[in-house]
């Protein structure tokens, strides 16, 4: 009787963390459409401004590595 006991008592416990992980998911998915609505709400409005990065200009000629 004590074993079927601990072995309800492991399975209710498995059970709820399943449950927990579950829910943990779902919230982690619902934050990443989130993310992907806003980001493709502004990607027009980059697009149409042509947005590039800024690239640092330098002055400075690389050195010629022919003797090494």
């Amino acid at each position: 009787m004590k074993s079927i006991n601990a072995l309800l008592v492991a399975t209710a416990l498995s059970a709820s963390s399943l449950a927990m992980a579950e829910g943990g998911g779902e919230r982690t998915f619902a934050r990443m459409e989130q993310a992907q609505q806003a980001a493709m709400r502004v990607y027009p409005v980059a697009k149409q401004q042509k947005a590039e990065a800024p690239v640092a200009e330098s002055s400075v000629r690389p050195v010629e590595h022919g003797n090494c």
